[in-house]
């Protein structure tokens, strides 16, 4: 049901190197940096779909923390020719990137700490105690 071994850590370094590739083209755009920080945190109030149902809010989750979204939004800004659509976007996608790194992983209706990089928060803790 996850990913496991070498495959997760391939994940996660993906995570990383979509982070700072981010941060990279965001810098180019010549848009405020305050934005960046400011923005960063947005996608998780997608987790407010929890508060009606486990499956609700593990589609508003994934729908905010795929790549399908911010990318459409890059592209967007690129085709109108909007610099602060695109650092939108690459904030997105960073946050994605930060979140991938971290281990956060898209959800499966079960509950919000089963991903598919493993399990998260207290739900893996007790686990790895069990073992």
């Amino acid at each position: 049901m996850f990913v496991t071994g070498k495959p997760r850590r391939f994940l996660r370094l993906d995570g990383l190197v979509l982070a700072v590739a981010t941060v990279i083209l965001f810098s180019n755009l010549h848009q405020h940096w305050w934005l960046y920080p400011a923005l960063l945190l947005v996608p998780d109030l997608s987790m407010i779909g929890y508060l009606r149902s486990l499956r609700i809010g593990a589609a508003t989750y994934n729908f905010a923390h795929s790549y399908l979204a911010p990318g459409v939004t890059i592209l967007l800004g690129w085709r109108v020719a909007s610099p602060l659509t695109i650092a939108v976007g690459l904030i997105w996608l960073g946050h994605v990137g930060w979140d991938r790194l971290l281990g956060y992983g898209l959800k499966y209706d079960d509950g919000f700490d089963f991903t598919h990089l493993g399990r998260i928060g207290p739900t893996r803790r007790r686990d790895s105690t069990k073992s």
